[in-house]
């Protein structure tokens, strides 16, 4: 069933609303998120207060004293009707340096008996493509990736961990992310990342953002170390390249 193009405006409350695009999880639909986004963000709409997308719909929060719901429909219905043009804008491509396995990623054998992969071949399957943040959630700056090989697919652990170091990077289904904060969790950890993917006091706070692409790159324990020594003196600096697609 094709999504349509022009979203449903639900109310979240007085100071909220959704621009629902459809019911799936979808790259196209969620580019046109991302979209609504970046075209609302670039008209810079006095009242708008925060602009927050998940798989499938953006989260308007504005001030009603300042915007009028109907004129802040009004934007969002006219801001629709160039979303093919903003979809054409460029992505952010983040790479993120991982140490795989032993400590670090104490579960990545299991991904291996599920997968009948070798722990060479799920590293280098992980790396081999990039993987899009289709939206935040669960924690500050946790990043849901969708696109990763689909060979990698592992279920959650049955018993999920109360504690899971920051950095920490997992699988769950076809799914894979980062935890930006020490927090539970349940997904199958792999590996480490020895960068901050969450600063509070960092502008902007996360590494990686809704409608970015992540290319993780394999690292030894030794690289691992020394990168989070500079990442930590600030003499890191997180690779970032372009990429342009059509949603």
């Amino acid at each position: 069933m094709e999504e349509p193009r022009t979203p449903r405006l639900l109310d979240a409350g007085d100071s909220c609303l959704v621009a629902e695009f459809g019911a799936s999880v979808d790259r196209a639909l969620n580019a046109k998120v991302q979209a609504l986004k970046h075209a609302l963000a670039k008209c810079a709409v006095k009242g708008i207060v925060e602009l927050v997308p998940t798989y499938r719909s953006l989260a308007v929060y504005y001030d009603p004293l300042l915007l009028d719901r109907e004129e802040l429909k009004k934007r969002i219905e006219s801001a629709c009707e160039t979303l093919d043009e903003a979809s054409q804008a460029e992505s952010r491509v983040v790479t993120i340096p991982v140490c795989y396995g032993g400590t670090f990623g104490p579960d990545l054998e299991n991904v291996c008996a599920h997968t009948g992969l070798s722990k060479e071949e799920v590293i280098a399957r992980h790396t081999g493509r990039d993987t899009y943040c289709f939206m935040l959630g669960f924690t500050p700056g946790f990043a849901y990736l969708g696109g990763m090989d689909e060979s990698l697919a592992t279920p959650r652990l049955e018993n999920p961990r109360t504690l899971i170091p920051a950095g920490s990077v997992g699988i769950a289904g076809k799914q894979t992310g980062i935890y930006p904060i020490d927090s539970p969790g349940g997904w199958q950890l792999i590996g480490r990342t020895p960068l901050a993917v969450f600063d509070p006091l960092r502008n902007p706070p996360t590494l990686v953002e809704a409608g970015d692409w992540v290319r993780f790159e394999a690292i030894s324990e030794s690289e691992y170390e020394a990168i989070r020594a500079a990442a930590k003196a600030g003499q890191y600096t997180v690779k970032i390249a372009l990429r342009k697609e059509a949603a």
